[in-house]
């Protein structure tokens, strides 16, 4: 028997959700990857999200960077390395404790950050116009409980810096 979102009538069941969710995902997925497209030469996904998360959280260490992406160290160490060689990102030495190595981005990475966040708003923005206002505020609704049930922080308006994301996801 498939679980009901409430009770009463009108209500949605779980399955009828997660199917919606799902082919939302595609729609979103296919987006992510046309953003990337003009930099698809120079980045992975992958590499792109470790970019997303040096943007949104600033200088940070290997570890703590392997961490947030769920990767070995190693992993991450070879990402980095690869995005250095295409002077995107850095390494420099913590202020606060000379041990230790910082990661961030270059000026060129935080530009490409933008330019692929831009596209990707860009384009959401002309599949949302297409719908009624009704339907707008009905997916504001929808859209912000689903990322409150995941834990997920709202992403900036239009024009904001990012806040601090384990994944980046937010832009």
């Amino acid at each position: 028997m498939a679980e009901r979102s409430g009770a009463g009538e009108g209500a949605v069941d779980v399955d009828e959700v997660t199917r919606a969710v799902l082919t939302a995902s595609r729609v979103l997925v296919a987006v992510s990857a046309r953003s990337l497209a003009a930099v698809e030469d120079r980045v992975t996904l992958p590499q792109f999200r470790m970019l997303m998360v040096l943007s949104s959280r600033g200088a940070t260490k290997l570890v703590d960077l392997a961490e947030l992406l769920g990767v070995a160290p190693s992993t991450a160490m070879r990402m980095v390395d690869r995005l250095i060689a295409a002077g995107l990102a850095d390494r420099r030495v913590n202020p606060d404790n000379r041990r230790e190595t910082l990661l961030q981005l270059t000026g060129e990475g935080s530009r490409t950050v933008a330019d692929v966040t831009t596209r990707r708003r860009q384009e959401i923005a002309a599949i949302v116009e297409r719908l009624t206002p009704e339907r707008r505020a009905d997916l504001v609704t929808a859209l912000t409980a689903f990322s409150e049930a995941s834990g997920e922080p709202p992403a900036p308006a239009a024009g904001e810096a990012s806040g601090p994301h384990p994944l980046g996801w937010a832009q």
